[in-house]
Formats: structure tokens, C-alpha cells, sequence
């Protein structure tokens, strides 16, 4: 069993960033696939980056350019750096763990953290 608890959300100007932190625990995450998905209100849930546990990043075309995702295999953590940051990027975002692409299926989710980016 994997516990995942998201931290960094909150509330920031359009242009601005705001870095996302998931901290994971209860078992190790070797060769585990980390990522960050996220739901708009009256939207569904959306991929947004995951990284490989060897480094390799795949992007939602909307953040490309944007966001940054990153790990710490050591720390057992994943980051989100969101910068350049716009109205439509408002959601909560959800840390994600599973074995293999994010976008097939997820193992485990966090309890999410709210960004909202005010115009």
C-alpha cells in the first residue's frame, strides 16, 4: 500500500507559479511511475505529467512548455513547478502512482490540493 499526500497548492495570480510537492510512503517506488493529474469544477479528472523512475517525462499538450515534473527516487517524492501559470490551469491536482503508463490506470491517488489562479 502507497499513501500519497500532496502539498504546495494555493492561491496565485495569472503569470504567476506555484510548485507542488507529493510525498510518498509505505512502500518503496522502484520502477514505479509518478505523474499529477487534475479536475476543473464541473470537469473530469485530466492527465497532466508523469515521470518514469529513470527521469523520462511525458506532458498534456496544455502545460507543455510550462510545467516541470520531477522526482526524488531517494526522498520517495514527485514535484510539479507550474509556472507562467493561467486561469484554466485552476483545479485540484492529484498526485498519481502506478506501475505503468498513468494514463491506463492509476494504483494509488493522493487526496489532492486546490490551485487557484485568480485573472
Amino acid at each position: 500500500q502507497v499513501q500519497l499526500v500532496e502539498s504546495g497548492g494555493g492561491v496565485v495570480q495569472a503569470g504567476g507559479s506555484l510548485r507542488l510537492s507529493c510525498a510518498a510512503s509505505g512502500r518503496t517506488l522502484t520502477y514505479l511511475r509518478m505523474g499529477w493529474f487534475r479536475q476543473a469544477p464541473g470537469k473530469e479528472r485530466e492527465f497532466v505529467a508523469e515521470i518514469s523512475w529513470g527521469g523520462t517525462t511525458l506532458y498534456t499538450d496544455s502545460v507543455k512548455g510550462r510545467f516541470t515534473i520531477s522526482r526524488d527516487n531517494a526522498k520517495n517524492m514527485v514535484f510539479l513547478q507550474m509556472n507562467t501559470l493561467q486561469a484554466e490551469d485552476t483545479a485540484i491536482y492529484y498526485c498519481a502512482v502506478s506501475s505503468g503508463s498513468l494514463r491506463r490506470g492509476i494504483q494509488y491517488w493522493g487526496q489532492g490540493t486546490q490551485v487557484t489562479v485568480s485573472s
